[in-house]
């Protein structure tokens, strides 16, 4: 079993972006320090406030990223599945946790502690780069939305959501990942109500269309 553990960990880490730069034998030493954490459904991985002690990598499962606003609403800042990271920048200037983490369906994780990921960015030039390229993405994703609630109505601000949850499959641009209605508008700072007009209305229309509970987008 333990060895079966670190291979898993071992075959995530080399298909996380963050680690892409590692050679083989760095990538064995990480998988070997990596600890593991498994919540179960609607449970809490970090919340707000927390000490930052470690990186997470997602195993299986999905989470959501969250905060909530003056009148207690939740608003979602990011969805995160297989292969995916957070926490990295608490690591960077020691501040507490900035937002909530719950399990979306059971999920397992890699715990990778404070002290071995900074080594790592010490010794590899690389993994720093990529870092840098992490935040840079996330500090644009974080100005597009910003964008889109100042100049978007909420059709455009779900079109936009669409179209950057998809992916190519087949020719088809797909959106694999399940995401109920509230969960979208919790996204784009709508009501649930409005949301699911809008995605009507596009279906409807013939933007979008349903294949196996996938929504396919049909004209862009």
């Amino acid at each position: 079993m333990v060895q079966a553990t670190h291979a898993l960990s071992l075959v995530v880490l080399r298909n996380v972006p963050l680690f892409a730069g590692l050679d083989e034998s760095e990538l064995e030493r990480l998988s070997r320090v990596c600890g593991r954490k498994r919540a179960e459904r609607s449970e809490f991985v970090v919340r707000a406030g927390d000490t930052t002690d470690c990186l997470y990598i997602m195993l299986t499962g999905r989470v959501k990223v969250t905060n909530s606003d003056e009148e207690g609403r939740e608003i979602i800042l990011a969805m995160l599945g297989h292969g995916e990271s957070f926490g990295e920048m608490g690591l960077i200037d020691g501040s507490p946790r900035s937002a909530d983490v719950v399990a979306l369906e059971a999920s397992e994780l890699l715990v990778l502690g404070k002290e071995e990921f900074q080594r790592c960015m010490r010794d590899n030039f690389q993994v720093a780069l990529k870092l840098m390229q992490v935040l840079v993405r996330r500090l644009r994703e974080a100005d597009r939305k910003i964008e889109s609630l100042a100049l978007l109505d909420v059709y455009g601000r779900v079109a936009r959501l669409l179209l950057e949850m998809s992916e190519l499959d087949e020719g088809k641009r797909v959106v694999k990942r399940k995401i109920s209605k509230q969960d979208m508008a919790r996204m784009i700072g709508a009501s649930r109500e409005m949301v699911s007009k809008v995605v009507r209305d596009l279906e409807l229309s013939g933007y979008i269309t349903y294949e196996n509970d996938r929504i396919v987008i049909t004209g862009e």
